[in-house]
């Protein structure tokens, strides 16, 4: 039988969305003030959000795209940098040619140069034909380089000479062709570090950083969770064809007061997992990580409190039940096991923990 939690609302015409949404936006500000994109169909908007920041930034990408300049975007993973390069590419006049994301970190330098300028035929081996690379077949639109703090140090030096001269020098070419692209990077290092690290080309970062947006993380601007739980959980109700969640007061106010280390991406797998195993959303658990659930009198001291794996596995039970008030099958979850493998492991340690949880229940 199917799981329908009791926060689930009923949803009219729901069907499924094969396509698995759409990053081809454009900008749309409501009436509430919330901004959002609209792709080609309901299935593809995308929430922003309404908070000053990301109205500022959305600004920014309008001017941006009128200008036609190089945008250094910088932010956390999983905040939607490419979401955003992908809107200043649909708010401009080059909405119509290509975008073409290149991802930095991926690049080697043996085949980079080929993949990013093209090659003749017969520049090197296996070369049997022309090449035009991706700076030349995204002519009249946008190329995105993500992770561009990861690009080797020996590719740097050349993407910046076709930054300041507008051209490439193919593989194997004696002369440079021109090129006609708006360049987007993107980041979630801080460049100005690795510049002082000496891992960036100082010239390089100051030729990207025409205007730089810095998208902030989810957790500093938690008035935005609302709108995107909203905007995910009729988007999966659509694509699973499932009633739409709507969170009491209490689970909002958790999971606003969640720190979303992953962002507004982990948030979004975190409702997509609930839709896919028919169950309510709930906050992601994990010992450590600051904004988490952590047991009562957990120090965070950074120290084991010994190195006996039979006493830290001993205490991690002990803590997990003591989180859980003494439920065995929660207390297992929260370990990340079965409840079969917690009532073993409680038989195999000391015998009392048993004992102490029964008495705990007892007392209640």
């Amino acid at each position: 039988m199917s799981l329908r939690p009791s926060s689930f609302a009923a949803s009219e015409n729901a069907v499924r969305d094969p396509r698995g949404g759409s990053l081809d936006p454009a900008l749309v500000v409501d009436a509430g003030g919330s901004t959002r994109i609209d792709g080609p169909s309901t299935f593809s908007n995308w929430v922003l959000g309404s908070s000053a920041a990301m109205r500022r930034i959305a600004k920014s990408i309008e001017r941006a795209a009128e200008v036609e300049c190089t945008v250094l975007v910088c932010g956390e993973t999983g905040t939607g940098k490419e979401l955003w390069a992908r809107l200043l590419h649909r708010s401009g006049p080059r909405r119509n040619k290509a975008f073409i994301p290149v991802n930095c970190a991926a690049l080697t330098p043996s085949l980079a140069e080929s993949q990013l300028f093209g090659h003749e035929k017969g520049a090197f081996t296996g070369a049997n034909g022309r090449s035009l690379g991706i700076f030349r077949a995204a002519a009249g639109g946008v190329v995105f380089l993500d992770e561009i703090g990861e690009m080797p140090m020996e590719l740097q030096a050349k993407l910046l000479r076709v930054l300041q001269q507008r051209e490439v020098l193919p593989v194997g070419a004696n002369e440079p062709e021109p090129i006609d692209v708006q360049i987007v990077a993107a980041t979630n290092r801080d460049l100005e570090k690795e510049v002082e690290k000496g891992n960036f080309r100082e010239d390089l970062y100051y030729r990207l950083n025409m205007i730089e947006l810095r998208v902030p993380s989810l957790r500093e601007r938690a008035e935005d969770i609302p709108s995107y739980i909203e905007f995910f959980s009729q988007r999966f109700a659509d694509r699973y064809r499932l009633p739409v969640w709507t969170p009491s007061a209490d689970a909002l106010a958790e999971f606003c007061s969640f720190n979303w280390p992953g962002n507004v991406r982990q948030l979004e797998h975190v409702i997509e997992q609930a839709y896919v195993l028919q169950m309510e959303p709930k906050i992601p658990v994990k010992r450590g990580v600051e904004g988490g659930s952590r047991p009562a009198g957990d120090e965070s001291s950074g120290k084991l409190p010994c190195l006996d794996l039979a006493k830290l596995r001993e205490q991690a039970i002990r803590e997990a039940l003591q989180v859980t008030r003494g439920h065995k099958a929660r207390a297992a979850k929260l370990l990340g096991v079965h409840a079969n493998t917690m009532t073993r492991l409680l038989k195999e340690i000391d015998a009392d923990i048993e004992t102490e949880t029964d008495g705990d229940e007892s007392a209640a």
